[in-house]
């Protein structure tokens, strides 16, 4: 499974941004999708995941309320729509697929190139 991550970027604070992970193989939907994010010195933090075959979702506390994750069968894709940001979202996002799914970043086999959001204040 190959995952292709684009839609970073910089952005105002209180700005909008969408992150998307496609997917290669169908396989996948079988996985939990999971977006992680990882600021520089600071070790890689979870933000939230969306599993294909429950069809649910599930976030960090600090992407509650502001970030929404969804998925596009037909485009084999997941979105990270993120709002309302702020300096501290700064990071490179990454997603990722894995089997168990949760906050782990150890649960998850196969990872996106990541790709960089800024906020400035």
């Amino acid at each position: 499974v190959q995952l292709q991550v684009s839609g970073g970027g910089l952005v105002q604070a209180g700005g909008s941004l969408r992150l998307s992970c496609a997917a290669s193989a169908r396989t996948y939907r079988t996985y939990t999708m999971g977006w992680f994010r990882q600021a520089p010195g600071k070790e890689r933090e979870f933000v939230g995941a969306f599993s294909w075959s429950l069809s649910t979702t599930y976030y960090a506390d600090s992407a509650k309320g502001r970030f929404i994750i969804s998925g596009d069968n037909a485009k084999n894709t997941v979105y990270l729509q993120m709002s309302n940001l702020k300096p501290e979202d700064t990071s490179v996002y990454y997603c990722a697929v894995g089997l168990r799914g949760g906050s782990r970043s150890g649960n998850y086999d196969y990872w996106g190139q990541g790709t960089q959001v800024t906020v400035s204040s």
